[in-house]
């Protein structure tokens, strides 16, 4: 085990620590560093899976909350996206979208910094803004700041809205988790770093979650956005 892998623990480390204070930004957090330590697609298969574990997690626990309506209404709507987002990807240069990607991350990092008001789309545009977060989700697997968008407003109740944001992410990382096999990008190095990834991950989840509990949400908060605008800088550069 090498310095680069020490780092991508330690990002998996910090990354679920601020999800499990904020609710928000893990994998968009560490998707940028850890590609640029691991390569793309290991990146993206290593992020993936390990998305799906804490989520599990979430599901079992909160499977009585989950929305089943609005479950299926982004289920398909990020599944159709997805399926752009892939095309996407094989079609333009990498560092195109590496670009694009970054700026993404910046300006949402941006806007949870600087601008307080909540955004209000008509109902048709909350639906482009569920497929634009399928584009993203089969592009680099980050979808999750942009159906927040949505499922903010569709789901009020905090339990409700964990569990089926959960339940899509499983559900959805199952698809991609399924690609990534027969591409061959599961290899020794993904699945040693997704075995000894656990021990991180659920270190980080359990520290935050006693965090939460004792310090103000709020300066987490901007921790979070902060890290958000480095990891985008980090993107494009």
């Amino acid at each position: 085990m090498g310095i680069k892998e020490i780092l991508v623990f330690l990002i998996l480390f910090g990354a679920n620590l601020l999800q499990a204070i904020t609710g928000f930004a893990g994998t968009l957090i560490s998707m940028p560093p850890t590609m640029k330590l691991i390569g793309v697609d290991e990146a993206k298969a290593l992020l993936n899976a390990i998305a799906q574990i804490s989520s599990l997690m979430i599901v079992i626990t909160g499977f009585r909350h989950i929305n089943w309506k609005e479950f299926f209404k982004m289920f398909v709507l990020m599944a159709a996206g997805m399926v752009v987002g892939m095309k996407i990807f094989e079609v333009f240069p990498m560092q195109q979208l590496l670009t694009f990607y970054g700026i993404m991350i910046i300006v949402i990092a941006l806007d949870k910094l600087f601008v307080k008001k909540q955004l209000r789309l008509p109902a048709v545009l909350m639906l482009f803004v569920i497929f634009a977060a399928g584009i993203i989700h089969g592009m680099f697997v980050s979808g999750g700041a942009l159906l927040v968008i949505y499922a903010a407003g569709a789901l009020k109740d905090k339990e409700e809205f964990r569990a089926t944001i959960a339940l899509i992410w499983l559900t959805i990382g199952c698809y991609i988790t399924g690609i990534q096999f027969q591409a061959g990008h599961f290899n020794s190095h993904v699945w040693f770093l997704l075995i000894a990834g656990i021990i991180p991950v659920f270190a980080g989840t359990w520290i935050g979650t006693k965090l939460v509990k004792k310090l103000p949400q709020e300066i987490f908060m901007k921790m979070t956005y902060i890290l958000l605008l480095l990891s985008g800088v980090m993107a494009i550069v």
